[in-house]
């Protein structure tokens, strides 16, 4: 195992989860970040400083789906993928015990003002700061089947996996500086949630849900967490964005590549 990008990837997972998933928190407990504009500006942040800290260690993947498409786009090798999932999942589930560690009292206050019985369907209102879930519990209005949820989710993963491709691929004259990028991943990923969050809460990253689930699950909330009460942890927040990925690997690779190289070839320039 490849030491110095498994610690890149636990390391940056830790980060963007706990950062991300504290902003729910706030959110829920304390009626902070009370829109899905700075829910989702927080997450951006958590992924920007995420990437920068850790992609001379590991790429800064920080995210299964991004890792499957590396691989079937040819940008890494198969061999090193164990590394990387492990790796996402245990950062993941490590953030989610730090947020348990730390809202924990306030959590049960919480729950003891509005009488949910954690394990019950209405404890989902606190389960979503650990794992997401559809419709969002935080918007009454949306509604949402698993169809649709996982269409969505595939459909933002699609999106964020094609600009990080876009943003780092060597042919595209118009990516930004390689300083820059991290930047612009997370602004990604910010724009991305706020027309994704209110369906599905955008998870966009089977880690970042499975991980602090687990923690839910053995923290109380069981069956309300894992499986959740429409099952759709797996086909929606594990499938959907693998799924998604691997679309955007594949239209990358086969149709957008190709036209940059043609592209820099026509203006007698060579990016391979």
């Amino acid at each position: 195992m490849d030491k110095r990008s498994f610690l890149g990837e636990f390391l940056g997972t830790f980060i963007l989860t706990l950062f991300g998933c504290s902003s729910v928190a706030c959110a829920v407990l304390f009626g902070e970040y009370g829109s899905i504009f700075q829910v989702g500006l927080v997450w951006g942040l958590a992924v920007t400083l995420a990437v920068y800290m850790t992609r001379y260690l590991s790429c800064a993947h920080l995210n299964p789906a991004v890792s499957v498409a590396m691989v079937l786009a040819g940008r890494m090798k198969a061999k090193k993928l164990p590394c990387y999932l492990v790796a996402q999942v245990l950062g993941a589930l490590v953030a989610g015990l730090v947020l348990y560690g730390l809202f924990s009292a306030s959590i049960a206050h919480y729950e003891e003002l509005h009488n949910i019985v954690r394990g019950t369907a209405a404890s989902v209102d606190t389960a979503r700061m650990f794992g997401e879930f559809y419709p969002n519990p935080g918007d009454p209005v949306a509604v949402v089947s698993m169809p649709l949820a996982i269409a969505a989710e595939a459909f933002g993963t699609f999106l964020l996996v094609l600009i990080i491709f876009c943003l780092t691929e060597g042919c595209n004259v118009g990516r930004p500086s390689e300083p820059l990028q991290p930047l612009f991943v997370g602004l990604a990923v910010s724009s991305i949630i706020f027309f994704i969050a209110p369906l599905t809460q955008a998870g966009l990253n089977p880690a970042r849900d499975f991980g602090p689930r687990v923690v839910a699950y053995f923290c109380g909330w069981g069956k309300a967490a894992l499986p959740d009460a429409v099952g759709g942890w797996f086909w929606v927040y594990v499938l959907g964005p693998i799924v998604g990925g691997a679309l955007a690997a594949g239209f990358f690779r086969f149709v957008l590549d190709p036209m940059l190289v043609a592209k820099n070839k026509e203006d007698g320039c060579c990016c391979k």
